[in-house]
C-alpha cells in the first residue's frame, strides 16, 4: 500500500510539474555557484514550474552565437526546424546526420520558404489525413516546389538523393551555368553520383554559392545523399538569398534573388550573462530605415526585445545569455517579428564606460556576494536537514533490528549513522570552504570587470553597440 502511495503521489508530482511546463513558456535562469567551477547550477526552468539544485549548464540547442559574441544567443531557423521535424514524427529514433527524407524535405522547404497556402486540391493514397507532415507536404505541393508519383503516391519516407535536392533548388534559383555535361568540382573536389540529367541543376546550385555553408563539404561532394541537417543549412542559406514571389496569393513559379530581410539597431542599454535576469525587457533603436512585410519603419523607431535564458559565469564558464527580439514600433505602427532568425552579428564592439562600471560596481558586487552567501546557506541548511533525516533513520533502525533479534543489522545501521554524519561534516566543510572562495571569487571578477571589462564582452551586448539581425 506504502509503495502504491507513494507511486500516486510522484505521478501527481510529475504531472503537475508537466503541465506548468507545457502551460508556460520554458525558460531557464541558471546561478553558477562558482565553487562548482561552472560546471554545476542552481537552475530555475519556467516561472514556475521547477527548480533543481545541480545539474550541467548546457545552452539550448536551438539557437546560434550572435557573430563575434558567441556567448549571446538567438534562436536558430536551422536548428529549431530539426527539431520540429524530431518532435512531430511521434518519438522516432532522429539523427539529423541520416539521409533526408521526402516528408522532412517538404517540411524543410514549406517553412524555409514561408510557404502559406496548404490545399492541393488532390491526395495521395500514403498520405492520410493524420500523417504527420500532411499540412507541410500540401503547402510543398501547392507551390510546386515538390511533386508526387504517377502512381497518386508521394513515398514520404523514401530519402531523398543528392541529385534529386540539387534538382529541386535548382527550379527555385536563377543562377547562369554553361550548358556542358561535365560535373561540377565543390571545394576541390568532383560530385559524386550526379547522373546526367542532374548535372545542369548540380552545376548551378554549386555556383549559387548556396552550399558554402553546409557542414562537411567532403560528405556533400562524395555522399549519394545530404543529410537533413545539411538540407537544412542549404535551405537556410537559400532563406538568406531568395526570397518566393506571391501576386493575389497565388505563387509564382521562380523565386527571385533578393537582398535578406534584415535589420540594424544600438542597443540603448546593457544586457549581461553577469547581471541580467530572464524577462528583463529591453529596448533598441533602429539605424536605418527598413522595409519588413510591408511597413516602411524608419531611422530611431524602437526595437523592443526580451532576456529569455542567463548562466551566469563561474570559474572556466563565461556563462550565457539568450535575446529574444519581439517587435518593432513606430508611432501607430508595430510588427512583430518571426519567432526565429537566420543570422545575427555584432559589428560594433563597445564597453561601458569607466565611470559606469564604477559606479555600478558596488551593487552587483554586493548582489552576487549575497547571491554566493545565500546559496551556501541554503545549501548547508538542505545538508544539515537530509543528514539528521538520515541520521535518525539509521538509529530507528539499528533499535527495531536489535530489538527484532537482528543484532548484526542493527550493528549495521549503527555504522551507517557514524558514516551519514561523517558525509554530513564533510559537506557542509566543502560547502563553507567553497562557499568563502566564491565570495572571493565573485569580487575579483567584479575588479576584473572594471579594470578589464572586454573580457566579458563575449556574453553581453552594451550600449551602442550595433547589431545586424537577419531573417
Amino acid at each position: 500500500m506504502k509503495k502504491v502511495f507513494g507511486l500516486v503521489v510522484s505521478l501527481a508530482a510529475i504531472f503537475v510539474m508537466a503541465s506548468s511546463v507545457m502551460a508556460n513558456e520554458q525558460k531557464i535562469e541558471a546561478y553558477a555557484h562558482p565553487t562548482m567551477f561552472g560546471s554545476d547550477a542552481q537552475e530555475t526552468v519556467s516561472a514556475d514550474a521547477s527548480y533543481i539544485v545541480g545539474g550541467k549548464i548546457l545552452k539550448s540547442q536551438r539557437q546560434i552565437g550572435i557573430k563575434n559574441k558567441d556567448n549571446v544567443v538567438v534562436d536558430s531557423w536551422v536548428k529549431d526546424i530539426l527539431a520540429t521535424i524530431k518532435e512531430n514524427t511521434g518519438g522516432k529514433v532522429f539523427n539529423p546526420k541520416m539521409p533526408v527524407l521526402r516528408s522532412e524535405l517538404a517540411v524543410i522547404l514549406a517553412e524555409g520558404l514561408n510557404i502559406k497556402n496548404s490545399t492541393p486540391g488532390y491526395k495521395y493514397k500514403d498520405i492520410p489525413s493524420n500523417y504527420w507532415a500532411k499540412s507541410w507536404i500540401d503547402k510543398a505541393l501547392v507551390a510546386k516546389v515538390m511533386i508526387g508519383y504517377p502512381d497518386k503516391t508521394f513515398k514520404p519516407d523514401q530519402p531523398v538523393t543528392k541529385a534529386e535536392v540539387f534538382a529541386t533548388i535548382a527550379t527555385l534559383i536563377q543562377v547562369p551555368t554553361d550548358r556542358s555535361l561535365v560535373v561540377p568540382d565543390f571545394k576541390g573536389k568532383q560530385m559524386k553520383h550526379i547522373p546526367r540529367w542532374a548535372v545542369a541543376p548540380t552545376k548551378e546550385v554549386v555556383a549559387s554559392q548556396l552550399l558554402d555553408s553546409v557542414p562537411n563539404p567532403a560528405k556533400v561532394a562524395n555522399d549519394e545523399y545530404l543529410s537533413k541537417e545539411q538540407v537544412a543549412y542549404l535551405v537556410g542559406t537559400l532563406r538568406q538569398n531568395y526570397i518566393y514571389n506571391y501576386k493575389n496569393g497565388t505563387a509564382q513559379s521562380k523565386f527571385a534573388q533578393y537582398k535578406p530581410t534584415c535589420f540594424t539597431v544600438k542597443l540603448t542599454e546593457r544586457l549581461s550573462a553577469r547581471t541580467s535576469n530572464v524577462g528583463d525587457k529591453f529596448n533598441a533603436k533602429l539605424t536605418k530605415p527598413v522595409v519588413l512585410s510591408g511597413q516602411s519603419f524608419d531611422e530611431g523607431a524602437v526595437v523592443k526585445g526580451e532576456v529569455v535564458e542567463v548562466a551566469r559565469p563561474g570559474i572556466k564558464n563565461p556563462g550565457y545569455i539568450k535575446v529574444k527580439f519581439l517587435q518593432i514600433k513606430e508611432g501607430d505602427k508595430c510588427l512583430k517579428f518571426p519567432k526565429n532568425i537566420s543570422e545575427a552579428q555584432a559589428n560594433e564592439i563597445q564597453n561601458p564606460n569607466f565611470l559606469a562600471r564604477l559606479i555600478g560596481a558596488p551593487f552587483s558586487a554586493a548582489g552576487r556576494v549575497v547571491g554566493v552567501a545565500g546559496r551556501t546557506v541554503g545549501g548547508t541548511v538542505n545538508v544539515v536537514a537530509n543528514g539528521l533525516e538520515k541520521y535518525g533513520d539509521n538509529w530507528s533502525n539499528a533499535f527495531l533490528n536489535t530489538v527484532d533479534m537482528h543484532p548484526g543489522a542493527g550493528l549495521k545501521s549503527v555504522g551507517n549513522s557514524f558514516i551519514t554524519l561523517g558525509k554530513g561534516i564533510f559537506d557542509i566543510a566543502k560547502l563553507v570552504v567553497s562557499g568563502t572562495f566564491g565570495v572571493f571569487y565573485e569580487l575579483t571578477d567584479e575588479i576584473k570587470y572594471i579594470i578589464i571589462p572586454s573580457a566579458s564582452n563575449n556574453s553581453s551586448l552594451n550600449p551602442d553597440e550595433e547589431l545586424t539581425i537577419i531573417y
